[in-house]
């Protein structure tokens, strides 16, 4: 297990802290439609101008297209598909939208779900699904110290899904990183990685150029490199401090800025500079 920038707080985080938050200006550029309550996945529409977001448990089974500025352009009901804890959204190069109807706040689901939505820009989009199960997990629920089977980040790489726990439990803080393909079917994700970190992730997210991704946490950004195409935890390159209330959902907006909206129905921009 690896043990590296867990709390933006020892000195060696302080520095990198520095160095990433010094570059963003944030700034709070919008506010959700009603209709989306508690945003919980973000992801960039294929026009580059607009997003993807959805409601958290017990919302429609629908996506929502927004402007930057809040305003909703299109509300997207999803045929085969049915929102049990969808927690996020991924998108592919090629249009499809993966959304991660994992949530799993008592490590109890044995009904784990990834919908695919093929053409989204269709009268009626409809879902094909993976359904997947974890290859550590044998107790439904867990022991307590083991809480660490819920997943509400994810992103689409190269044919592949890659999933980061939030951990749940008390004593044994780190978040693992899961490998699925993006195909569909009936699978058993591949324990790829894990972080020792002493906060939950709620999303993630990949840069276009696949160079680098961001994992958003309660309280802090984390940044890694992705190497010759290796998607680990092995090249962190910085830890920023980011308190904006409970936020849920982070997307690239272009290889550098990135977006970020809350529960509270806030859209925060941090742009580079």
């Amino acid at each position: 297990m690896k043990t590296v920038f867990s709390s933006c707080n020892s000195h060696q985080e302080a520095n990198i802290s520095g160095k990433v938050g010094s570059h963003y200006k944030i700034n709070k550029i919008g506010k959700l439609p009603s209709i989306v309550s508690e945003s919980s996945g973000l992801s960039l529409h294929t026009d580059g101008a607009s997003y993807w977001t959805h409601n958290d448990s017990g919302g429609s089974a629908a996506l929502y297209n927004i402007g930057s500025d809040g305003k909703l352009v299109a509300e997207k009901p999803v045929s085969n598909s049915q929102n049990k804890d969808w927690e996020d959204l991924a998108t592919a190069p090629d249009g499809r939208i993966f959304i991660g109807d994992m949530g799993n706040n008592s490590n109890a689901r044995q009904d784990l779900s990834i919908y695919i939505v093929q053409d989204i820009n269709a009268a009626k989009p409809t879902a094909s699904k993976i359904s997947f199960r974890y290859p550590d997990q044998l107790l439904y629920p867990p022991a307590a110290e083991d809480l660490n089977f819920d997943c509400e980040a994810f992103f689409y790489f190269k044919d592949k899904l890659y999933l980061f726990s939030k951990n749940r439990s008390k004593t044994k803080k780190f978040t693992k990183l899961y490998q699925l393909d993006a195909s569909g079917g009936n699978q058993t994700a591949v324990l790829k990685d894990s972080l020792t970190l002493d906060t939950q992730v709620t999303s993630a997210d990949i840069s276009p150029d696949g160079k680098q991704f961001v994992l958003l946490t309660y309280g802090k950004i984390l940044f890694f490199e992705v190497d010759n195409g290796v998607v680990d935890f092995s090249k962190p390159t910085g830890c920023m401090k980011f308190v904006k209330k409970q936020a849920e959902a982070i997307a690239f907006i272009d290889n550098k800025d990135l977006l970020v909206t809350n529960e509270q129905g806030e859209i925060i921009k941090l742009t580079y500079r």
